[in-house]
């Protein structure tokens, strides 16, 4: 057989045969800018910290670019590994990550994500910082992790002379992994260790014990250092610089902070027993860790733990309710950009019908989330001068928390359903965020837990109750729906205040309440009459369990105008 004709033959079977030709699969969703492309981020900004614009769309370009959604997906892939020893058998107790890990904290720490609302002089620092959270959330949470709790930890280290050094270094910008001692470094990273397995949340049962060692200079200032004994059940970032730690001295529970390593250089005393193999937050060591004879410096009064660490605990729950927020934006970004980028049945998957009203109802639910978290955050930029800020803080934080923490799941579920199976396995970053949705929900205290303190704060202060309603009582007889909602809220609050049974719809019902409040004030009024239609009370026939069951009360075109609105288009 000559050359030319077995050729033709090849080329013929090969094209007969061939069933490599890729059709009608989704683009990526790369190539946008998640700040920029966001309209209800640009508007927050606009109103609140225009100063702000320039650092959020730099970090909504990190969000939206293929190279760094890679680094979140290997950080994921590669998982931190424990190294108690080092091969000449000494004690070392650290974590080995895969470079991509540290490449992102990098990022994190460069665009400012734990420490703008500490940096700057400019108005409402904590909402400009929220939506850096926000965004650094859509591009991988298990170092969302750290970047929280470090930008809790500022308001610890200010209130404790002897931890000014501290204080300083978290507001760095520049990433360092070491074992330096804190004057040497440029910036630090900051843990939490609180739970152990008798107590739980119920810190009031720690039994962690620490008895006084000495007084000391410590970077010229005076350091009253405690010797602990005991375990923690769950210490996340174990390869931290420092910790916030509780431990009893003669029974009164008393806040400590632990440094890693001592000021004459030496590694103090912080045994990594295993990290946690989690179900989700892959990337991020968690673990369990030994105190014996480990030295801390006592933070605040002995016997006043627990009201230190509630001092700046609001902050680690404002970043959970803005970080799940975030992680829902994500999930919506990504099923928009599967459904306007593949076809079915004639024409995109997103102008089919029933998509459309999956798609609008998840674009309402995810911008109300956003909305309420971000009006927690302008909250706290007035604690310290505002009597009415600061009381509604302390309900709209653990109920922002509460709430938008419990829904990312459902979000990420139904974004989930949008991709089918494409969705399901573990190159497309939806499986990543699937498994991810449900810790922030148990991190940091859980859904009763939050539940718990908005009633705890309603029982303890009535102006609580009064700052809630008073935020919401300017709108009244603007829209029918709303005031109905207002007035359930009402009637949930004053049994709740008599009962803790139903002091979860209570505060479910405040939730609700502030997002109706937040998308009144900024919204289109198509958003309004969706969420208004669905979420308030009375509205049965109006919506079903699920995403996607719009009904009566919502048509086509209107759901069409809030999808488009969603869209973050390519940059």
């Amino acid at each position: 057989m000559s050359s030319t004709l077995s050729a033709a033959i090849q080329t013929e079977t090969a094209g007969r045969y061939s069933t490599h030709t890729v059709l009608n699969q989704a683009q990526p969703a790369s190539g946008f800018n998640a700040f920029s492309g966001d309209a209800v981020l640009r508007a927050a900004i606009d109103r609140e910290a225009p100063w702000a614009a320039d650092r959020c769309a730099a970090l909504g370009a990190v969000a939206g670019d293929e190279a760094v959604q890679e680094l979140a997906r290997l950080a994921n892939r590669h998982l931190p590994e424990l190294k108690t020893h080092d091969r000449f058998g000494n004690r070392v107790d650290w974590v080995d990550f895969h470079p991509s890990w540290h490449q992102l904290m990098s990022l994190a720490w460069k665009h400012e994500v734990p420490t703008l609302a500490w940096r700057t002089n400019q108005k409402n620092g904590h909402v400009a910082r929220a939506v850096l959270s926000y965004l650094w959330n859509q591009v991988e949470q298990g170092t969302g992790c750290p970047t929280g709790m470090a930008y809790a930890s500022h308001a610890g280290f200010e209130a404790e002379p002897a931890l000014a050094i501290w204080a300083e270094k978290s507001k760095g910008t520049e990433y360092e992994f070491s074992r330096r001692e804190v004057g040497d470094k440029p910036s630090v990273v900051i843990g939490y260790a609180m739970t152990e397995k008798q107590g739980g949340s119920d810190l009031r049962e720690t039994q962690t014990t620490a008895r006084f060692s000495h007084s000391a200079d410590y970077h010229g200032k005076t350091a009253h250092w405690y010797e602990l004994t005991g375990h923690k059940w769950f210490c996340s970032v174990p390869q931290s610089d420092g910790f916030f730690t509780l431990a009893k001295v003669d029974g009164g529970v008393t806040c400590f902070f632990l440094p890693r390593t001592l000021p004459d250089g030496s590694y103090n005393r912080f045994f990594v027993q295993r990290l946690k193999d989690k179900a989700g937050n892959k990337s991020n060591a968690s673990s369990e860790v030994e105190y014996a004879g480990t030295l801390a410096i006592r933070v605040g009064e002995e016997g006043r733990g627990i009201r230190e660490i509630l001092s700046h605990a609001h902050l680690t729950r404002l970043d959970f309710a803005i970080g799940s927020a975030g992680l829902m934006r994500q999930a919506l970004t990504l099923a928009l950009r599967h459904t306007t980028t593949r076809n079915a049945f004639g024409t995109t998957i997103a102008d089919r019908p029933m998509m459309t009203n999956v798609l609008a109802d998840m674009a309402v639910e995810v911008e109300a989330a956003t909305l309420m978290a971000l009006r927690v955050a302008k909250a706290t930029d007035q604690l310290a001068e505002n009597g009415h800020e600061r009381l509604l803080a302390r309900v709209a934080t653990p109920a922002a928390k509460f709430f938008n923490c419990s829904r990312a799941p459902s979000i990420v579920c139904e974004a989930l359903q949008c991709h089918g199976g494409n969705g399901f396995i573990e190159e497309n970053p939806m499986a990543r965020l699937y498994r991810e949705a449900p810790l922030n929900s148990v991190w940091e205290g859980t859904a009763n837990m939050m539940c718990m303190d908005v009633r705890r704060a309603m029982i303890k202060d009535a102006r609580t109750i009064n700052a809630l309603f008073d935020e919401v009582r300017p709108l009244a007889g603007q829209d029918a729906r709303f005031d109905a909602l207002v007035r359930h809220t009402e009637t949930l609050v004053r049994e709740a205040v008599r009962d803790e049974f139903p002091a979860r719809p209570m505060t479910e019902a405040v939730a609700r309440v502030l997002q109706g409040a937040e998308l009144l004030r900024h919204s289109p009024r198509e958003v309004v009459d969706v969420f208004l239609a669905t979420r308030a009370p009375g509205a049965a026939g109006a919506w079903g369990a699920h995403y996607g069951t719009l009904a009566l009360t919502v048509d086509q075109p209107t759901a069409r105008t809030i999808v488009r609105r969603a869209m973050v288009a390519p940059a």
